[in-house]
């Protein structure tokens, strides 16, 4: 075990609490959208079944733990893990049809076997990425989890499912990654982050302004909303988007080309292409360039500290920002 793995209490922990608010949202969210129960129970039963293997990459004890019976055993109940959740969906909505259940199994087999088939290696590790993004780029999800109820969008659901799934397959599987999944950042972290923060705003906030996005919000977010809007980017959003450019390709491409600053300028520039379809409009040339300006702090930021947390804060940061004042 990894001397500096902390306990598998803390995944326990992080469980128990996670269960205990995601229960109580589910319940606030669907008495304020008059979700009958009969709807609700089986909808938030599925994020709950999600939400173990979710954590799973991000705590080492409970990942060794779970690897305990080999590979291929641990590949298996990867697979079994992600097609739970859909099943309760399925069949708690009665949006259940076999060639859901098919595609949905496809994905999983593919997303929990590749490293256990294939050995690390530039093209396998482009090509699963690769995989990752079609799902994501085809709508796959929205097509297996069509929305039971005005908006619920229970494809958020299956992009979990496959964060999930892509984080361990590196870091369970693969090895030999440059980076630690870990949801909580450390106190050094923590201002770290928050000095690339206070660098990164003025910067990409006078990008943003003279591209004519600036348009403010009538009414900013309430605190409680806005403390929200940060730790679920920070968790989900940021976690899984700074593992992939700053974590994986970032010292990846450092590594191919020679050079920091070749990993520095082209994990940022990637970072702006996927924004090519903000706000459902492609190509979205504004959003991509503001989002590459951010990606260059981003990418400045795990240079200096070695990880991707203070990349997490400082994004999530720049994020909540966003949503609290901007629309």
């Amino acid at each position: 075990m990894n001397p500096n793995a902390k306990p598998i209490r803390y995944y326990w922990i992080t469980l128990a609490i996670g269960w205990a608010l995601l229960a109580t949202a589910a319940a606030v969210y669907a008495r304020l959208q008059s979700v009958p129960a009969t709807l609700a129970v089986p909808l938030a039963l599925a994020f709950l079944a999600e939400y173990p293997f979710y954590l799973l990459a991000g705590f080492t004890a409970a990942r060794e733990r779970f690897l305990a019976r080999g590979r291929g055993y641990a590949a298996w109940l990867l697979t079994l893990s992600a097609l739970f959740p859909w099943l309760i969906y399925a069949l708690g909505t009665h949006h259940y049809n076999f060639p859901a259940l098919i595609v949905m199994f496809s994905i999983a087999l593919l997303m929990s076997f590749w490293f256990v088939v294939f050995p690390p290696h530039p093209v396998t590790d482009l090509l699963y990425l690769a995989l990752f993004a079609a799902i994501i780029l085809l709508k796959v999800f929205p097509r297996i989890y069509p929305a039971p109820w005005p908006k619920i969008e229970m494809s958020a659901l299956g992009h979990a499912t496959l964060i999930g799934l892509l984080a361990f397959s590196f870091v369970g599987f693969r090895g030999g990654v440059d980076a630690e999944y870990r949801f909580m950042p450390n106190k050094r972290e923590w201002l770290a982050g928050a000095k690339w923060f206070v660098f990164l705003l003025p910067v990409t906030g006078a990008a943003y302004w003279a591209l004519g996005l600036v348009k403010l919000r009538p009414h900013p977010l309430n605190i409680g909303l806005a403390s929200g809007t940060f730790f679920g980017i920070l968790w989900i959003t940021c976690i899984f988007e700074e593992f992939i450019f700053r974590g994986l390709l970032q010292p990846w491409i450092t590594q191919w080309t020679s050079s920091a600053a070749a990993g520095i300028a082209i994990s940022a520039l990637l970072f702006g292409c996927v924004h090519l379809s903000f706000h459902g409009a492609f190509p979205n040339w504004r959003w991509a360039i503001v989002a590459a300006i951010l990606g260059v702090f981003l990418a400045l930021a795990r240079r200096q500290t070695g990880g991707i947390q203070a990349g997490m804060v400082a994004h999530a940061l720049t994020v909540t920002v966003w949503k609290t004042f901007l629309q």
